[in-house]
């Protein structure tokens, strides 16, 4: 017996595109259709009201499978990101202890920030924790980079863990200009080199960090943290090829970690346009195999637009953008507290930070689907055309000599403190929203009293403020927290 096969669309008659849009102009009444129903982005390109098949019929990006080059559908075949959680404490017998009890609660990945200058230190940190079941990252000062590498290779090798051993050694020498104007006291790239030469026995051990997240915490545009993104990432590859390092070790060797904002089918693109982007980056610098212009993606929710009053409504902000991020095939997640902006999260705060992605996970299956955006008219146009603006200003930063040169100028400081100034104001005149902030507030409400973080940034100077012309990270709430807290003090 033949296969019945319903066809559900055939009762209807096919609509063109002029047909649709001569109905809906006709609707509009006169109205101008371009006002009404065309979005005008941030990000330098028009969003359309529909997509059809035809408005994806020429694009390559759904030419290949997941896992397959350039990567825009994912570098893996499978979907199973890892949940990261930073483990905040002060030595490593205290760091040891929180991370002992939370990968008991179903984190996968631990980020550390705590002194390790000797292998004693280390086996303090790792003592009953399994380096063959956990991502491990760490976090160092760059100037003690090379140091700490080494201390972490020793205890590896003694624990015959090398093989095992799967994270990164944050080496950020960027961050001290980004932060604070002022270029990294030391030469970069002698500290680089000395630095994959320690790791070269640990192949899974990243240590060229490309930290973008600090522009989205900062207020940069979506196609901005892209394009800074790649041109950081590029410096990288430069910078060391040209030192006679192999292509594909250099590239292994580069860990991107990246932010979240609220936009959620633009964030959800943000990574497919990383992933294609980076690869055809790294292709023309002629690696041996094209498995090495595969990107590693860790994100991370936005702190630019968390808020000390209405505080919960962080937990809808972080919880859609960390959909975005499981959607778009990301390696790895972090959820941030919700209550970061005003102290040190707390116990409660960071079991729900697991829990909104345990929730995407064990409940909502996620990470059984991969790239489930592939294919969609909208969101693989988002794609190419982040992809498309990112890449100019990739160009742009290059023809002015590259990213190094670039912060060192303070050139896209500026250009992103511009933004985040723009944000400012769109959010003081509501054409940004945030709901609880300035729109929907709780007039009621007082927060003087939970403010335990003097480094909120809220804007009521008792934040430590930038030195120099780095980057700004007052969030988009601070000016409108700044008016309520001086209320309440009066």
């Amino acid at each position: 017996m033949a296969e019945k096969k319903e066809k559900l669309f055939d009762m209807f008659p096919e609509c063109s595109y002029d047909e649709w849009r001569a109905k809906v102009e006709a609707d509009l009444k006169g109205a101008d259709f371009n006002k009404k129903l065309v979005w005008r982005t941030n990000e330098g390109f028009n969003v359309q009201p529909v997509y059809r098949a035809e408005n994806i019929a020429d694009f390559k990006t759904t030419d290949s499978l997941p896992g397959e080059y350039p990567y825009v559908r994912g570098t893996r075949t499978d979907n199973d990101w890892l949940i990261r959680q930073e483990v905040l404490a002060e030595t490593p017998k205290e760091a040891n202890e929180v991370a002992r009890d939370i990968i008991t609660k179903g984190v996968t990945s631990l980020g550390f920030n705590v002194t390790l200058d000797n292998v004693a230190a280390v086996r303090e940190l790792l003592d009953g924790i399994d380096v063959a079941k956990y991502e491990l990252n760490f976090k160092c000062c760059p100037r003690h980079a090379v140091e700490t590498a080494k201390v972490i290779v020793e205890y590896l090798r003694e624990t015959n863990n090398l093989t095992n051993f799967r994270g990164s050694i944050d080496f950020n020498p960027m961050r001290r200009a980004l932060k604070h104007g002022t270029e990294f006291p030391g030469d970069i790239k002698v500290i680089a080199l000395e630095l994959l030469e320690v790791v070269k026995s640990v192949p899974e051990m990243r240590v060229l960090a490309v930290d973008s997240f600090m522009f989205c915490n900062a207020g940069a545009y979506i196609y901005q943290e892209l394009g800074y993104a790649m041109a950081w990432g590029a410096e990288w590859m430069t910078m060391l090829t040209d030192a006679g390092v192999k292509a594909d070790e250099v590239a292994h060797r580069i860990k991107f970690n990246m932010g979240i904002s609220s936009n959620y089918f633009m964030e959800l693109a943000k990574f497919r346009a990383a992933r294609m982007v980076w690869a055809q980056i790294v292709e023309q610098y002629k690696p041996e195999s094209k498995l090495s212009c595969k990107m590693m993606a860790h994100a991370i929710t936005s702190r630019f637009n968390q808020t000390i009053y209405d505080a919960h409504v962080n937990l809808l902000r972080s919880q859609t953008e960390t959909m975005s991020a499981a959607l778009a095939g990301v390696d790895s997640i972090t959820t941030t507290p919700f209550d970061v902006p005003f102290k040190t999260p707390d116990a409660f705060s960071e079991r729900i930070a697991r829990n909104q992605q345990f929730l995407l996970k064990e409940e909502s299956h996620l990470d059984k689907v991969v790239d489930p955006a592939g294919g969609s008219y909208y969101i693989e146009t988002l794609t190419v055309s982040l992809a498309q603006e990112a890449w100019k200003l990739f160009i742009d930063i290059e023809d002015k000599g590259g990213f190094l040169a670039c912060i060192n100028d303070g050139s896209i400081q500026k250009t992103v403190n511009e933004t985040s100034a723009k944000r400012h104001t769109d959010v003081a005149r509501r054409k940004e929203i945030l709901l609880g902030t300035n729109q929907y507030p709780n007039v009621n409400e007082t927060a003087a009293g939970k403010i335990e973080n003097t480094g909120c940034n809220c804007g009521c100077h008792h934040g430590d403020a930038n030195e120099g012309e780095g980057l700004s990270m007052k969030r988009a709430a601070s000016d409108f927290e700044a008016l309520r807290l001086a209320t309440e003090a009066a």
